[in-house]
């Protein structure tokens, strides 16, 4: 693997923080098990959540560098592997996603751009993931809506600090707390996956290697394409 975050890119922003919150493999992506285990019993779901994970905390240390990126995890691997990366990894205080969010955002200096990411959105670019931050740059507070329009993939504050408000309807909660709204054209942002259709429309996009490789042999493309899955 090459390392993260070390790779020279005219995309970089440096100049920002990201936190990337990130359940514990043993009990992430409740829902997307239940799922790929209905289609394939005896998945290894813990390598395929840590994999959704890791392909996005690649593009995030490859926008901004990977000691600008904080990690907010109770997942053991994941912790050694991208502290080893030079990440910063802050305990999951186990209260949930914002609260996890908010203990990463302690972190980071006052007046620092920063901002935060879903930790499962596996078909993620630097390239993307830089655009979205220069377009933020313009906003004292900003967020980016999922692919549904209705959730939040990325919350960013060029000044400032924000509440981190997560979750299903997210989109309205940060609107209404002052932040602008930015339908972005970058699906590759866009796209996280809970379940077995977000998947499947990551792996269509073009999903990191890890994820390939963990769901490789369940071949979802060809199911889908089949006419047994998500509309793709």
């Amino acid at each position: 693997m090459s390392e993260p975050g070390r790779t020279p890119s005219p995309t970089r922003q440096p100049e920002w923080h990201i936190v990337v919150p990130v359940k514990a493999a043993s009990v992430g992506k409740s829902r997307l098990t239940r799922e790929l285990d209905a289609l394939t019993p005896g998945v290894d779901h813990e390598t395929i959540s840590r994999a959704l994970a890791h392909d996005t905390l690649v593009a995030a240390c490859q926008t901004v560098g990977a000691a600008h990126v904080i990690l907010v995890t109770s997942d053991e691997p994941a912790a050694s592997e991208w502290a080893r990366h030079g990440a910063t990894v802050v305990g999951d205080p186990g209260l949930g996603l914002n609260a996890a969010i908010a203990r990463g955002l302690e972190t980071v200096a006052l007046g620092t751009p920063v901002a935060a990411l879903l930790g499962d959105v596996p078909c993620l670019t630097a390239a993307d993931l830089a655009a979205a931050l220069s377009a933020a740059v313009a906003h004292e507070q900003s967020f980016v809506p999922d692919a549904s329009g209705d959730g939040t993939v990325l919350r960013a504050a060029a000044a400032g600090r924000f509440t981190p408000r997560f979750g299903p309807g997210s989109a309205a909660r940060h609107e209404t707390n002052g932040a602008t709204r930015l339908d972005l054209d970058l699906p590759r942002l866009r796209t996280d996956v809970d379940d077995v259709a977000s998947l499947t429309r990551a792996l269509e996009l073009g999903a990191g290697s890890a994820t390939t490789a963990a769901v490789q042999a369940l071949d979802l493309l060809g199911w889908a394409h089949a006419g047994h899955g998500p509309r793709l």
